[in-house]
């Protein structure tokens, strides 16, 4: 039997690398030199916001602090951390195959004949003989002889689809971090209307005394007593509905954060959440290595490619080995001396002859995967331009809007001190100062949206970048 593990070996050794189906090559991408933004973005510029940890960028205390309670248990992030794991035990399951599987095995008969039997019994076979019998052996399970790599493919095929897991968790992480930054922002921007309209409230309710007294002097009308009311009733109506959106905003952090609904701290205002005017979006290149969508779409590229490495490997022949080595002795004791050694081995190659075409379907299968992995490859790619590209474009924009915006809110509250002046010192109507007062609320409440737009786009870029998960 030494020829036999000879050749075998040697022709395993000769066909080791051989390996049908075709490698992976990283297909070429046309990168732009630059991200679109309304201002041009230096070309040189490699540094990147994304290249930050999300604590450096989002410094907030208490949102540093929700950050960490939704990474630690969010349910999707959670269930991201089960499909790595799951991803795995597959690959370990997978690579078994690789590698020959030993099992040892071992039995033991004990039987006594008896005297009064139904069967009469030679003179030779002694009566009530105690017979013992026992085999043991160490076998070596069907192993398939790897020449064609099949079972290499299928290892490779899995090692992606547990990197695409990986990266995929990565994934996760981004958009948690980016949609607890963005909730805490909301609740940050509602705050900001809430407070704004309960000190008009109030400063309106001012306004009713005073339009009530002079009334009663005999200055103002019934008409201008319910304009006045009429602006109290507006504003202290929309209270409530800021509340029921805070209410709510805090209900999804919570969700986020794998609690139950609650109230969420907040440790500023949203005027002094800032960043810097200028967010460097870094080299369009880097981020095909920085987004974790875009390498988890790459991984699945890469086992669909070794899959069909899988498929087409069927079409050949495959050989597999089976072996017993051991003893058998009817004394236990002489189990594993010389003559009492048993051993098989059973070698044996099947080749596909007809499947109808089933193997050929198989192939074709696996190539049409293949290329439904390499457009949503490079799909993602071109999403991510676009998305970072967006977000740039709305950061700018947002910015231009917010600073005119402020200067609106300033000559508005100037107006309407004015206004209100003119109306006490009897010169001017008062429809003029509830004009100048309803312009105000509206700016003010204005300005707060576009702070908050504003943050939001920061966060969206930098979750475009592909900065959280570092």
């Amino acid at each position: 039997m030494r020829a036999p593990h000879f050749t075998i070996a040697t022709a395993a050794l000769l066909l080791a690398g051989c390996t049908v189906g075709p490698n992976y090559r990283r297909a070429q991408v046309a990168v732009p030199t630059n991200f679109r933004a309304p201002e041009p973005l230096p070309e040189s510029q490699a540094a990147s916001l994304a290249d930050l940890k999300w604590f450096d960028v989002f410094r907030d205390p208490q949102l540093q602090e929700l950050i960490k309670a939704a990474l630690a248990s969010n349910y999707d992030l959670r269930d991201a951390v089960a499909r790595v794991d799951e991803a795995r035990a597959n690959l370990g399951i997978t690579r078994a195959n690789q590698i020959p599987q030993l099992s040892a095995s071992g039995s033991t008969n004990y039987t006594r004949i008896s005297r009064n039997g139904e069967l009469p019994l030679p003179s030779s076979i002694p009566f009530n003989q105690d017979i013992n019998y026992g085999q043991a052996g160490l076998n070596l399970l069907s192993f398939q002889l790897d020449l064609w790599g099949q079972l290499r493919r299928a290892t490779e095929a899995a090692r992606a689809d547990l990197l695409n897991a990986d990266w995929n968790r990565k994934a996760v992480i981004t958009t948690v971090v980016s949609q607890v930054a963005a909730g805490y922002f909301q609740l940050l921007e509602l705050d900001s209307e809430l407070e704004i309209s309960q000190r008009t409230l109030e400063t309106r309710r001012e306004s009713l005394r005073l339009t009530q007294e002079r009334q009663a002097r005999g200055i103002a009308t019934l008409l201008d007593v319910r304009q006045a009311e009429q602006l109290v009733d507006s504003a202290a109506e929309s209270i409530p509905q800021l509340k029921q959106q805070m209410e709510q905003t805090e209900d999804q952090i919570s969700l986020l954060l794998g609690k139950n609904p609650g109230g969420i701290e907040r440790a500023s205002h949203l005027s002094e959440e800032s960043f810097a005017p200028e967010v460097p979006a870094g080299l369009p290149s880097a981020l095909l290595e920085r987004r974790p969508d875009i390498r988890a779409a790459e991984q699945a590229l890469i086992a669909a490619n070794a899959n069909i490495g899988v498929a087409k490997a069927a079409y050949f022949p495959q050989i597999s080995l089976t072996g017993l080595i051991g003893g058998q002795s009817s004394k236990l004791a002489n189990l594993f001396s010389g003559p009492n050694r048993i051993w098989s081995f059973v070698p044996q190659v099947t080749q596909p002859i007809f499947t109808a075409g089933r193997l050929k379907n198989n192939v074709r299968l696996a190539e049409a995967q293949r290329q439904d992995a390499q457009i949503a490859y490079e799909k993602s790619i071109w999403t991510a331009f676009q998305q970072v590209s967006d977000a740039l474009i709305a950061h700018q924009r947002t910015r231009e809007s917010r600073v005119q915006q402020q200067e609106l809110v300033t000559a508005l509250e100037d107006r309407k001190r004015l206004a209100y002046r003119r109306y006490e010192g009897g010169v001017d109507t008062q429809l003029n100062a509830l004009d100048a007062d309803r312009d105000l609320l509206s700016a003010e409440l204005t300005l707060a949206q576009l702070r908050y737009s504003e943050l939001v786009s920061v966060v969206q870029l930098y979750q475009a970048l592909g900065g959280g998960w570092q």
